[in-house]
């Protein structure tokens, strides 16, 4: 489970707070999304949980043990808990596919320890589960922007954690690839692994999440089912854009539908 308990995060000549009292649990089983407009503090999240920015009060917990990395054997201890697919990476030379995914065994062995059948096993499996396998042999620097955001989905599910976090996970992918992630996110918690999911994406998250944090400036403006979240007026007032909520036509989830600005037809 990952714990977020009235986390506050202050930015270095900021103002106000990015985080400002967030609180929330993704437990396992179950798929949380994070939504919100951009600078609603999405990601600031992301980064406390992997100790990138200094917490200013709260705690941001994975299972029993905050997540404040100090030492290279926390940061490892960590991983074995939290697999995260961050918003943005670029690896620092090119390398083939299936050697990027097998860095997600790295927790899992010692510094100078060989690949075990158990590592090529896991490796396979993500790279299977992600879509990815024809690509194994490529190299990173050959991949379109989708290929490359499946192998990085690929290379945290080589992690085997209990708990996996995704910052934009669908970006650069098509119709038919966002939702293959998702249906892979759900079949994931359906496994019993705790998913944490930002995104933009609010209709795919209404359709797939079971719980929704809605933030606004950093702070909660709604907690709840999708049902409980999409609700017209709370999102016309985080999103400040006049919008209508539907109902999905294919599974009956609701829907935000966008209008034209005010004063246009």
């Amino acid at each position: 489970m990952i714990a977020v308990r009235d986390l506050v995060v202050r930015y270095r000549g900021g103002g106000d707070a990015a985080v400002d009292g967030v609180s929330f649990t993704a437990p396992a089983g179950r798929v949380t999304a994070i939504a919100g407009p951009n600078g609603s503090g999405k990601s600031t999240i992301v980064r406390a949980l992997l100790g990138r920015v200094p917490v200013a009060a709260g705690t941001a917990a994975v299972g029993a043990a905050e997540t404040a990395p100090t030492s290279p054997r926390d940061r490892r201890a960590l991983a074995r808990e939290l697999a995260v697919v961050t918003q943005r990476e670029e690896p620092a030379f090119p390398m083939r596919v299936r050697d990027y995914v097998a860095l997600g065994r790295y927790p899992h062995g010692s510094a100078w320890s060989a690949e075990s059948a158990a590592d090529r096993a896991a490796v396979a499996r993500a790279l299977e589960r992600a879509g990815v396998a024809p690509l194994a042999a490529r190299r990173t620097d050959e991949l379109s922007g989708g290929e490359w955001q499946r192998a990085r989905i690929a290379r945290a599910l080589a992690q085997e954690a209990a708990a996996l976090v995704l910052d934009e996970p669908t970006t650069f992918l098509d119709v038919a690839h966002e939702m293959a992630v998702f249906e892979l996110l759900a079949a994931l918690a359906a496994d019993g692994i705790a998913v944490l999911l930002v995104s933009h994406q609010l209709n795919l998250v209404a359709r797939f999440a079971d719980h929704i944090v809605l933030l606004h400036r950093g702070r909660v403006a709604a907690a709840g089912t999708p049902a409980e979240v999409m609700q017209g007026a709370t999102l016309e007032a985080v999103y400040e854009w006049p919008l209508v909520v539907t109902r999905d036509p294919a599974v009956g989830a609701p829907a935000l539908v966008p209008l034209r600005g005010r004063g246009r037809r």
